[in-house]
């Protein structure tokens, strides 16, 4: 059960909204972003923009030593009060932006199809605001913003950003994640898991081909392939428990070059996704004994890479409620809805293995349109008033912490 709070936090007068000027100009920034879109550790134009605006702002960003991705400090960390990370990640993915708007994608087979340009202004959006309260004194500790690379390259560009000492001073983080599913206007949250893990599998049979006509004397691998594809699912469904959520989803099957020959060589790649962290610590050698047992009953010669991805994102209930109040006091309990635990992967997992943290999800969707886009999808768009939501949850959310530290 999610038990998120069922109460209205104390009232709060709270600064940090958005002037209309502010609001346009954040519009802005994201079509820009949407409209050239870069993948994972290429991030360069998207990087300078950010330096450039939050220097523009009085701001000391720090680029990353890979040179893409750049961290922040907003006020003056005093090395001893813990500091709130606001983490955006800023890559797109390769896939073709199919829509017809005035910000289509200008980079052939590239899109901004996950959201990551809404992340990434609403995390520059809260800074800005924080900036300015900063400067007038009203922000009562720092913070740093966190804009991450290669989130969509695993294991993740996270991994590389904590190396890198993001999270020095750290004590609390936070993030959000578009959600096509959730009105604009409105959040979804839940303490404990809200994402799953998630793997990346490739297998490779090889065996004696031959001709179609005697599959006797030969590996049969296009046969081994298609029982591997349909039976590894199976047999790890009978060797998990059910509520772990172990599934492995094929996206890819290969062999053959005519309908006559019996083929050499065949590959398999999918994904390996859970809900349950210990199952996914486990699921490594569960997966390769399912292959490895199919492959031999058919006489094949099997090869697996298994690469590990991201373990499940697991909400802390003190920032998820934190999350929630700063909602609440923005714009009520009304604009809060539970959310369920997605099979998608997201690695600000990695974050959480160090200091804890949650993330919410931001509703994208136009309210009453019944459209379905869903995110990793060529056509993928958001109501951009949820720039907005997410700016002012993060301010927020950066005051309310700092309150009971002072």
């Amino acid at each position: 059960m999610n038990q998120l709070k069922s109460r209205e936090p104390d009232s709060l007068a709270l600064p940090g909204t958005l002037s209309d000027s502010l609001r346009a100009e954040l519009i802005d920034f994201r079509r820009d972003l949407h409209m050239h879109p870069e993948l994972g550790n290429q991030e360069f134009r998207t990087t300078a923009a950010l330096k450039a605006r939050l220097e523009a702002a009085g701001l000391a960003p720090k680029v990353l030593a890979a040179g893409t991705g750049l961290v922040c400090d907003i006020g003056t960390w005093d090395g001893v009060r813990p500091v709130l990370a606001i983490r955006a990640d800023i890559d797109a993915l390769p896939i073709p932006d199919v829509k017809t708007v005035a910000y289509r994608s200008t980079v052939p087979n590239r899109a901004h199809a996950c959201g990551h340009d809404v992340h990434t202004t609403t995390v520059l959006g809260a800074g800005l605001v924080l900036a300015d309260l900063d400067r007038q004194g009203l922000l009562p500790n720092a913070v740093r913003l966190i804009f991450q690379p290669a989130e969509e390259v695993l294991p993740g560009g996270a991994a590389d950003a904590i190396a890198a000492g993001v999270l020095d001073g750290v004590g609390r983080i936070i993030a959000v994640h578009c959600d096509p599913k959730v009105d604009a206007g409105r959040i979804g949250l839940r303490h404990g898991a809200i994402t799953s893990a998630c793997d990346r599998l490739e297998v490779t049979l090889d065996g004696a081909g031959g001709h179609t006509a005697r599959p006797h004397l030969t590996t049969d691998l296009v046969t081994a392939a298609a029982r591997i594809a349909v039976d590894v699912p199976a047999v790890l469904a009978r060797r998990v428990d059910a509520r772990a959520g172990l599934s492995v989803t094929w996206g890819r099957i290969a062999s053959g070059h005519a309908c006559n020959v019996i083929p050499q060589h065949a590959e398999l790649s999918g994904t390996v996704r859970c809900l349950d962290l210990r199952t996914w610590r486990e699921a490594p050698d569960l997966v390769h004994a399912a292959v490895d047992e199919l492959a031999t009953l058919h006489r094949a010669k099997s090869t697996i890479n298994y690469v590990r991805g991201v373990p499940p994102v697991v909400n802390d209930p003190v920032v998820a409620d934190l999350l929630y109040d700063a909602m609440a006091a923005r714009r009520g309990t009304y604009a809060i809805e539970d959310t369920e635990q997605s099979l998608g992967g997201e690695d600000f997992s990695w974050y959480l293995e160090h200091v804890p943290g949650a993330m919410a999800r931001l509703g994208v969707r136009v309210p009453g349109d019944p459209t379905h886009r869903d995110l990793h999808s060529g056509d993928f768009d958001v109501d951009e008033r949820a720039i907005q939501v997410g700016v002012e949850l993060f301010t927020a959310a950066a005051l309310l912490d700092a309150a009971p530290r002072l």
